[in-house]
């Protein structure tokens, strides 16, 4: 990995950890105490973060053409003051009308600042060598629940959900922007490797309608489990504490997952790791469902560890197949069904959750054998396409 690329590398790995774990990560641990402070079903909050993360959906596209035209230093460092904005008016919310906005608010940051837009940023830096890039800073993102759980839950405790709130807005500001305004790098509108083509040229063919089917397959199943696994996994059985520590276990399970992506799958197309990673989440239900509440760890680790190159896959794939021409626009399309079934997923799998407990798992189980398929007829590219797309 080149040595000049290390300090973008941990600069987004950092920002991206504290994106994720103060907005995608933060309705499994704060929904409750909302809720009871409000007065509400934690239903509520679910939907919500359900409409946060349509939002983030709606302004995916003209986000990936941004950054495909000037670059994604300002369109990163924009995220974290939209992120803070929306952490201040969560924790001074009077009432759920005021939640709603607030997540309404974060919904904009993380359509602007989540992976879709770091790695459309480092599409656009480094073109077709971006995999590695991409891993690289997956590999640290990979810890945000790791993080983000145990640190909210622990805010709630000493300080309550409004202050905690308040304190990942200070880490926001203080932490994530300087670090996305001063090692990302700028770019220049025109580089040799990328050629102008408008938007539009962009066909739906099918490979596109397959990896579409399949990114919302894999937001569905990530956000439903995101969301709601500390609660999931006490369904199953678990006390709360031994809940929330099988489910930290996500976080290094995608990390040890990306290890592997980043030395021994490398050498394989990137479809071949979205191919093996796709069975994970079926693959951890049965286990979950031969195992009982004693296989919660378990659950929580093979999970993740698809999930991690998932993730990943999510940049690599399309940029493997079509190159790095209009890369973050093309992001965009592909992650829009993405962000809708994302959308539904808090509210559709809480609903199916407090309905039928643990067996709301057949639900993301049958997604999940949905997104298995979809990627098993993605074609990939012959040898003279590869090289064209280069």
């Amino acid at each position: 990995m080149n040595e000049r690329r290390l300090p973008v590398i941990l600069a987004l790995g950092t920002t991206q950890t504290v994106a994720w774990a103060s907005s995608y990560y933060l309705p499994a641990i704060i929904a409750v105490p909302i809720s009871r402070d409000f007065g509400v079903s934690p239903t509520y909050v679910f939907a919500a973060f359900s409409a946060s993360v349509l939002i983030s959906g709606l302004v995916g596209p003209s986000m990936g053409r941004r950054i495909d035209s000037f670059g994604g230093r300002e369109v990163l460092a924009l995220s974290n003051v939209v992120f803070a904005s929306g952490l201040i008016a969560l924790a001074l919310a009077p009432n759920m009308t005021v939640v709603s906005l607030a997540w309404l608010v974060l919904g904009l940051g993380m359509g602007v600042g989540l992976y879709d837009a770091a790695f459309a940023t480092l599409g656009r830096l480094y073109g077709t060598s971006a995999r590695s890039t991409i891993t690289g800073i997956s590999l640290l993102g990979g810890f945000a629940s790791t993080v983000g759980w145990p640190l909210s839950a622990w805010g709630v405790e000493a300080i309550g959900w409004r202050h905690t709130c308040l304190a990942w807005a200070v880490v926001h500001l203080f932490l994530a922007l300087p670090l996305n305004l001063l090692f990302v790098p700028r770019v220049k509108r025109h580089v040799a490797h990328v050629k102008e083509v408008p938007p539009a040229a962009i066909e739906m063919d099918r490979n596109m309608w397959l990896l579409a089917i399949a990114f919302a397959g894999i937001w569905f199943v990530a956000t439903a489990m995101g969301a709601h696994l500390p609660r999931l996994l006490e369904a199953a059985g678990a006390t709360p504490v031994q809940a929330v520590a099988a489910a930290a276990l996500m976080g290094p399970a995608q990390v040890a997952a990306r290890v592997v992506e980043a030395g021994y799958l490398s050498q394989y197309h990137p479809l071949v790791s979205a191919r093996l990673a796709s069975i994970g989440h079926p693959l951890a239900i049965a286990l979950l469902a031969l195992g009982g509440a004693a296989f919660a760890p378990v659950f929580a680790f093979v999970h993740g560890a698809g999930n991690g190159i998932l993730t990943i896959a999510r940049g690599t794939v399309p940029l493997s197949i079509y190159g790095p021409q209009n890369y973050g626009y093309r992001l965009g399309l592909l992650g829009a069904p993405g962000r809708a079934s994302q959308a539904f997923a808090p509210l559709l799998f809480s609903l199916a959750l407090e309905r039928y407990g643990v067996y709301a798992l057949a639900i993301s189980g049958l997604i999940g054998l949905m997104t298995c398929a979809a990627f098993w007829f993605v074609r990939p590219p012959s040898a003279d396409e590869t090289t064209a797309a280069a």
